[in-house]
């Protein structure tokens, strides 16, 4: 079992120096933290970051919402979380945090981001490739066969 989206969002909240012991954190805070992991998750699976993460569209997010995130990528969930969520507490982030969310980051995209498939739209050129014209001449098309005024053929055929 893994974490709930609660339970990352009060490890974000931690990370920055609001932790519950200190402050009162209320269901709302709790609430705006999950739909900023939501909106982080799903720009990271927009990259192709593929956490399994359940997003919630609108306000349908749940904080007890089992998140499926695997161990390895639980540092770097919450300290980019917490980076995203520091300025509206009026916060900064300390270096040490940064650092360990950029180098947790980049882990990840080495580990789970998934090449896109990408699809050729013509054959590439090689052995036993038959093109239907050769790639240096091309045959005229009718639009230039004519003067600008219609008057004179200039294919050089009989008029």
């Amino acid at each position: 079992m893994s974490y709930t989206k609660g339970e990352l969002v009060q490890a974000a909240l931690e990370e920055i120096g609001i932790a519950s012991y200190e402050f009162d954190i209320s269901p709302e805070q709790i609430d705006s933290g999950v739909s900023r992991l939501d909106a982080m998750m799903g720009s990271w699976t927009g990259l192709g970051i593929n956490l399994s993460f359940p997003i919630a569209k609108g306000k349908n997010s749940n904080s007890d919402t089992d998140s499926n995130i695997p161990d390895s990528a639980y540092e770097a969930v919450v300290t980019n979380l917490a980076i995203r969520m520091a300025p509206s507490y009026g916060k900064a982030v300390s270096l040490d945090t940064r650092d360990i969310a950029r180098r947790s980051y980049n882990i990840l995209l080495k580990i789970f981001a998934q090449p896109r498939e990408v699809q050729l739209n013509k054959m590439p050129l090689g052995a036993g490739y038959k093109a239907s014209e050769t790639r240096f001449t091309y045959s005229p098309k009718e639009e230039y066969l004519k003067d600008v005024d219609d008057t004179v053929d200039l294919s050089g055929g009989p008029v």
